[in-house]
Order: structure tokens, then C-alpha cells, then sequence
């Protein structure tokens, strides 16, 4: 947060406010929309307009981003609406959106390519609140299944509050996890525990506690069933979460960490001095990838600059071998206990894993994992670099540099959009998460857009703004909201008309009815209305 105080809370705000008083997070927050003096909706999205959706992750802007700009849109009526729309980065290459920031690259031979490409077989198992992970980030942002590659997704639960369902559907993909094992069909398996994860983000001591005992206690069946049928098994995570459940202040965190993340070896191969492998330190996730090859009997790929987490001489012999990765999502370790979740549950299989068998700590934050300085981890970044064996710098890094450098204001999609609205007389929408630093976005990029639009002489600009309160502070947007209007004061121009919780915005499961309220609300004026 900024730490601003507001000299008088706008009409907006003071009922974001209230709904926090009324028991409703950012997260979850049913629409609000902006009236005008006549009591009409402002600011709706209408066809021939102009919309820019600056967020930057991708996999969660897809459906809502195809309701607004395809007339031809067939999961519910949208009017036939036909929008010039821009995106920030690509979100999916058949949108058919201008681009502001396109792929630098596809990522060639990563570790599910590299093993297919040699004609074995892979079999991925996570639920599907997880599913974009383990399926398109894993594999370097490649949508489709490789050859030989098979995907076992058991559909997640269909919720408003996961903190009433800490378990999630762990029992069923601990079971498909488990056929999976004994059928002996795949030479690598890789897995995702969501769980830690995504009960971690929401603000329910209990709920996280038995998250972390059901991943604890599914690990150790799975690992059990491995060794049965001889398969080494490796266990990481891709960033951590409750293991720093506070802010020093005493207020709940319920975002990311930059805590290290354990990487466990579990299996038969001595190394090669005939005793047990040995893991260095100082490794990070680019390191796995090629660490797994090493053990199945794989040279890395050239593109995998990661390096073997076994120690000089303590690697297994290597040969042919079936293996388990299992990535227990947001399972961070750090040596303090206080506030420490991960260490106030019980977990006896892992911490029994973690002192039998070779274990090391690496890192899942920052530079190492293409994120800027001093940042947390995140799932996409975690599971982008343990699939692809190399460090790949964010699209946040390269939105960073293109601000400082100037040439943010000169992107020709950006221009496209707003030189457009000028000139067809139309207003500009400004479509994203309002956070100070989410994996979803930033309110720099939007302020950015706003300047500019002042700049090129747009005439109306109107903001939709999404909340969620990932790694925020309680309460944190209603703040975010008010330094938006702040600078739209300043700028006298911007008006955000339109807020919403991410949790209806920013449906990746196909829960159509989730994007079409946030559709309704941000085009037909359907919401709760204030102003």
C-alpha cells in the first residue's frame, strides 16, 4: 500500500468501505458501479470502444478478455459486442487482441519435451484449479500436450471460499496419483498438491493448517508407493506462502513469499563414491529439471543453463530410471518458527523425508527466477522455471525497464488504442488488478496509461478495476482504489467506474457464470450502484 490518507473517502470507496464491514474481502467483492447525476451507469464498455487490459500474467484474462471483444462469443450473450481491444502481453495467441509487450521467445526443450523427444512417456496429475501450471507453464507457455505426454486434471471444487474446503480434491488427485504409480505406464510422473497454496491466500488459520497436514499426509502415500515400485522420487515446491504468515505489525499475510524452497531426493542410487548422494546448497529452481534428467539417465539439453543440484561426485550412477516429481505448491522453509505455519502443523512425513534423504534448500524468488530484486515468488514463475531449466525474465521485468526507459509511452499498441479513441471520438477503458505489486499487475502500469492518455488528448478515460487481496493488507483495496481516483483528480482525467472482486474477473476454469457477471456489470451497468 502507499500509506496515503485520503482527505475525504469518494462515493466509491466509502462503499468498498462498508462492504469490508459487512464481511466481504477484495477478493470476492460482488460488482459496484459508478452512477452518473442522472443515476444512469458510467462509463460502460460499448461497442466501436476502446479497451486496454493491462494485466500480465494471461491465463486468467482469457475468458473475460474473449466476452468483450468477440461477436461472435457463444457461452452467453454479449450482445454481439466488438471492442479494439489491446492486452499487455499475449494471453492467447488466437485472441486475435493487439499486443503490447508479444513473446521474446518459445522455449525449446524443456524437461517434459526433452523427455518425450526420447520417446518416453509423462503423465502429469493435478486438479484443475492448478491445471495451467503443470500443463502450459511447465512446459515453457506451450499450450498443447507434447507427444507422449498425458494429463490426468480431476476437476476442482466449485466455490466461493476455499477456506471452507481446505482439502480441496486432494484425496482424489492423491488417488489418480497413486493409479498412476501402480500401473507403471509413464517413465516420469510430475504432480502438483495445490493446497498449501491456495487455502494460503485466504485469511483462516485453521483452514491452512489442515492444508499443509493433508499435503503432509498424501506426500508420504505417494512417496510410499513410489519406492514400492521403484521410482525415485523428487519433492520441491514452487515458491513459498505460510511459513511467513504475518506482517511485522501482526496483520495477516496472505500473499507470496521470497522464503527458499526444499528440494528432496528420495531413492535408491548411491553416487558415485559408492555412498549416499550428496545435494549442494546454493541451487535454485532452474536447477531441477536438470537434476531429474541427471538421475533418469539424460543429458540436459543445451537451452537448460540449471545445473545438477548433487553435489561433485555424489551424484547417483547413471542409468535408466522411472521418477516422481512431486511439487507441493507454496511449501516454504525458513529456520523460524514464529508464525511459521508450516512449522506449527503436523507434518511428519516431510519432516521425516527431509532428515532421511538428501535434502537442500533452493531458491524460488527474485533475479534467479526472472523476477525483479527483492520480489516473492509465484506459481507461474516457480513452475515456468522448475519445467524449464533455465532463468527466463518475467514480462514484469521487461513493463519495468520499458517505464524506465521511456519507451513504455511510445508502445505502438498503446498508441494504437489511444490515438484511436481520439481520433473516433470514442473513451478509453483501462481494464486490471489495482495493486501496488501483484503477479497480475501493477498500478504503475496503469498510472502510466493514464498519463499518456492525458498526453494524446483522450477526452474520456474510464477505469474497471479488479480487486484481490493476494499478499495485501487488510482492507488494501479500498486504498488502492482511492490513489487511482487521487491521480485521476491530479491528471483531471480518469474516473473508475467499475470494481469488482477477481475471484468473478478472473475465472480460468470455465465457471462462465463468474465472467459473465463481471461482463454485466462493466457493460450493462449490472451491480450494486454508487455515485
Amino acid at each position: 500500500m502507499t500509506g496515503k490518507t485520503a482527505k475525504k473517502n469518494s462515493p466509491m470507496v466509502k462503499f468498498i468501505l462498508d462492504a469490508y464491514q459487512a464481511g466481504e474481502e477484495d477478493e470476492a467483492l460482488e460488482p459496484v458501479v459508478l452512477n452518473d447525476e442522472n443515476g444512469e451507469p458510467m462509463g460502460r464498455i460499448k461497442d466501436g470502444d476502446y479497451v486496454v487490459f493491462y494485466d500480465i500474467r494471461g491465463e486468467r484474462e482469457i475468458q473475460l478478455s474473449e466476452c468483450l471483444m468477440k461477436p461472435d462469443f457463444k457461452h452467453f450473450d454479449n450482445h454481439g459486442l466488438s471492442t479494439n481491444f489491446v492486452t499487455m502481453i499475449e494471453y492467447d495467441k488466437n485472441l486475435g487482441a493487439q499486443v503490447a509487450f508479444p513473446p521474446e521467445e518459445t522455449l525449446k526443450n524443456t524437461l517434459v519435451e526433452t523427455v518425450t523427444k526420447a520417446g518416453q512417456k509423462v503423465l502429469k496429475v493435478v486438479e484443475t484449479e492448478k491445471a495451467v501450471h503443470l500443463s502450459f507453464f511447465l512446459n515453457g507457455k506451450n499450450v498443447d500436450a507434447f507427444d507422449g505426454e498425458e494429463r490426468r486434471f480431476p476437476e476442482s471444487l466449485k466455490v466461493h471460499n476455499y477456506g471452507e474446503h481446505p482439502k480441496m480434491k486432494i484425496a482424489e488427485v492423491t488417488e489418480t496419483l497413486l493409479a498412476g504409480i501402480e500401473d507403471d505406464q509413464h517413465d516420469l510422473i510430475i504432480a502438483n498438491f495445490a493446497n498449501v497454496d491456495v487455502i494460503g491466500h485466504v485469511e483462516n488459520k485453521d483452514a491452512v493448517m489442515t492444508a499443509v497436514e493433508s499435503v503432509d499426509a498424501s506426500a508420504g502415500k505417494v512417496v510410499e508407493a513410489a519406492l514400492r515400485t521403484g521410482r525415485e522420487v523428487f519433492i520441491t515446491a514452487d515458491h513459498g506462502t505460510v511459513e511467513k504468515w504475518y506482517y511485522p505489525d501482526g496483520t495477516v499475510d496472505t500473499g507470496h513469499t521470497d522464503s527458499l524452497v526444499p528440494f528432496i531426493y528420495i531413492g535408491e542410487g548411491l553416487g558415485k563414491d559408492g555412498g549416499q548422494p550428496v545435494l549442494r546448497e546454493g541451487g535454485s529452481l532452474i536447477d531441477v529439471a536438470p537434476t531429474v534428467l541427471d538421475v533418469m539417465g539424460f543429458d540436459k539439453p543445451e537451452e537448460m543453463t540449471g545445473q545438477t543440484l548433487f553435489a561433485d561426485g555424489h551424484s547417483p550412477e547413471r542409468k535408466p530410471r522411472k521418477a516422481l516429481l512431486l511439487i507441493t505448491d507454496g511449501w516454504g522453509l525458513i529456520d523460524e518458527t514464529e508464525g511459521n505455519l508450516i512449522a506449527a502443523a503436523n507434518t511428519p512425513n516431510m519432516d521425516r523425508l527431509m532428515v532421511e534423504h538428501p535434502c537442500t534448500r533452493i531458491v524460488a524468488a527474485g533475479e534467479r527466477v526472472g523476477m525483479p530484486e527483492g520480489t516473492v515468488g509465484n506459481s507461474e514463475s516457480g513452475h515456468l522455471h522448475i519445467g524449464s531449466g533455465r532463468t527466463v525474465n518475467a514480462d514484469r521485468q521487461r513493463i519495468d525497464l520499458a517505464l524506465k526507459d521511456g519507451s513504455y509511452e511510445k508502445n505502438p499498441a498503446f498508441i494504437w488504442a489511444i490515438e484511436g479513441a481520439v481520433k473516433d471520438g470514442r473513451p478509453l477503458h483501462l481494464l486490471g488488478i489495482v495493486s501496488f505489486y501483484s503477479s497480475h499487475g501493477s498500478l504503475h502500469h496503469l498510472m502510466a496509461l493514464m498519463k499518456m492518455a492525458k498526453e494524446h488528448g483522450v477526452k474520456e478515460v474510464y477505469i474497471h478495476s479488479l480487486l484481490g487481496r493476494r499478499g495485501e493488507r487488510p482492507e488494501a483495496g479500498a486504498a488502492y482504489i482511492r490513489d487511482v481516483e487521487e491521480e485521476g483528480e491530479r491528471l483531471g482525467l480518469g474516473r473508475v467506474v467499475t470494481v469488482i472482486g477477481r475471484h468473478w474477473a478472473l475465472d480460468r476454469e470455465f465457471n462462465w457464470d463468474r465472467t459473465e457477471k463481471t461482463f454485466r456489470a462493466m457493460v450493462d451497468g449490472v451491480g450494486r450502484r454508487v455515485g
